[in-house]
């Protein structure tokens, strides 16, 4: 019966919902709802409007509060963020993960929570929850287990969640980060108070109308690692910087790509204030669809902005423990549900799934696999004598720093190398939207040009110019296309021409031609051509 069902997902996809109709677009078939909830924590954009809504500025009573009443007070902020890991298949079936994939093409009787249907743990997603929380500074724990988090979406399908709850896989850690200069710089350590595996739900897609709502339970099943901050932070920018260092994090280590847009990473950020000197924690609300560390910080000044002015106002009882919703358009924050409290969930014990149990030596062996992080670069790159905003921009993204450490290996000075990076390279970079793995540059090649304008061989200015591998690439196809008669006899076999073709490219050039790249570009010109 099973298989039979199955097999009909798969010819004609859909999902099941109480009450549903269902309707074809695109040629792919939709579970769709009527007056369905207007707001789930997975909701998405209506289906039909793609334009980004203007920003405004927050309300003027929230924005200009007078900076005296935000003295009195102290923000408490911790945040919990979903990575979604990039493992082939998901948690507990082998149906596979694409986003942006067709809705319901990706789905199985598992995913679907269908009577009989059981799940199967993916080996990975044990494998890279160690990896983040020795990354983290985790005490592991060799023995934990699932539990059904028991509450209800229409993006749900099982009805409960397997997630952890008391016995996570990780618990006590700690991270690092460092400031940027123009926020004041310095130091900060936050601590995480667990990392736990689960699942993910699928996502609602609301009509313009509102009059229905599209079920998509591709996602539904894939494997999160909820990572929870202790509440350290006391400001916006504290927070986004450590939801930054998370990105880097989880892309250093491969577990995942950390594209917010594409969900991939989403922050939940649970802020409260409370007077200066007191302590006791004030009413803490969460809030959501903070799709950008811009947002998280935005969303955070607001939202104290807010409960300083209750509280100014003899109103604090009127901040609830709530859930509230960062609108982008209007920047501001609006009641979305009241929180659940853990007793809503009624966690126990997942009774299709075993305890996960570890060994020391399977725990020692991915802890050895480890690469260097970036909180160790950084520190490495300080050691080197660089400014904090040259560290900060090298070692924001991994293949940067690849680019960067393999130049500094081939013998270049490491401030030239940086200024380089950080200058002439990244606006090339910017202008032409390539990543640095894109150039046709070589470290071993910046290594040499660094080389020759450090000895007096050629001028910086020169350097900059034939640096450039897109110029001398339009030069080539210039010397080629003007030469057609001798490019012909070179793909008859004439060879040698490569001095000549070489030679027209140097006097394009004026001389300025770096010998290694053009001849490197030459010579794949000249080889698709043969």
């Amino acid at each position: 019966m099973a298989s039979t069902i199955f097999r009909s997902l798969q010819t004609r996809p859909f999902c099941f919902y109480p009450k549903a109709l269902f309707r074809r677009k695109n040629g792919i078939l939709y579970c769709t709802m009527q007056n369905t909830q207007a707001q789930t924590a997975t909701q998405e954009k209506p289906i039909t409007k793609t334009t980004t809504p203007e920003l405004k500025k927050a309300p003027a009573n929230y924005k200009t509060i007078d900076e005296k009443i935000l003295k009195d007070y102290e923000a408490i902020i911790g945040i919990e963020t979903h990575v979604q890991l990039s493992t082939q298949t998901k948690a507990f079936c082998s149906c596979a993960y694409s986003y942006g994939a067709p809705p319901n093409s990706g789905i199985c009787p598992v995913c679907m929570g269908l009577p009989g249907a059981l799940p199967v743990l993916n080996s990975k997603v044990i494998e890279f929850a160690i990896k983040v929380g020795l990354a983290l500074n985790c005490k592991l724990f060799l023995n934990s287990k699932f539990d059904r988090k028991q509450y209800f979406y229409p993006d749900l399908p099982k009805g409960y969640q397997i997630s952890q709850f008391d016995v996570p896989i990780a618990s006590g850690g700690y991270i690092d980060i460092d400031l940027p200069v123009e926020f004041g710089g310095g130091h900060r350590r936050f601590g995480i108070t667990r990392v736990h595996m689960e699942e993910d739900a699928g996502k609602l897609i609301h009509s313009e109308s509102g009059s229905y709502s599209e079920v998509d339970l591709n996602r539904a099943g894939v494997p999160l690692l909820e990572i929870v901050s202790e509440p350290d932070m006391r400001t916006g920018i504290e927070a986004a910087e450590y939801a930054a260092e998370l990105q880097r994090l989880v892309r250093y280590l491969g577990v995942s790509n950390g594209n917010m847009q594409e969900g991939s990473l989403r922050c939940d950020v649970n802020v409260s204030i409370r007077p200066v000197g007191q302590s006791k924690f004030g009413t803490k609300v969460e809030i959501k669809n903070v799709n950008s560390f811009s947002s998280v910080s935005r969303a955070i000044d607001f939202e104290i902005s807010r409960q300083a002015l209750l509280y100014s106002q003899g109103q604090a009882d009127e901040i609830v423990q709530e859930t509230r919703q960062w609108e982008e358009g209007a920047q501001k924050t609006v009641e979305m549900r009241k929180k659940e409290g853990l007793a809503d969930y009624r966690y126990f014990p997942e009774p299709d799934l075993p305890g996960v149990t570890l060994t020391q030596e399977y725990v020692d062996n991915i802890r050895s696999s480890l690469p260097e992080l970036p909180e160790m670069k950084r520190r490495r790159y300080e050691n080197m004598g660089l400014s904090m905003q040259d560290v900060l921009f090298l070692a924001h993204d991994m293949d940067v720093a690849e680019f960067f450490d393999a130049t500094i290996a081939n013998g270049a000075e490491v401030k030239l190398t940086a200024n380089w990076i950080m200058s002439d390279i990244a606006a090339y970079l910017k202008n032409e939207k390539l990543t640095i793995s894109e150039v046709k540059l070589t470290p071993q090649e910046l290594s040499e040009l660094i080389a020759s304008i450090k000895g007096g061989t050629i001028s910086g200015k020169i350097g900059k110019q034939i640096a450039d591998p897109v110029e001398i690439e339009k030069m080539v196809d210039k010397v080629l296309s003007e030469n057609p008669k001798q490019l012909e006899q070179y793909c008859g076999g004439k060879t040698k021409l490569q001095g000549f073709f070489t030679g027209q490219v140097m006097k394009l050039s004026k001389g300025k031609a770096n010998p290694g790249l053009l001849n490197k570009i030459l010579l794949e010109k000249l080889n698709a051509n043969s």
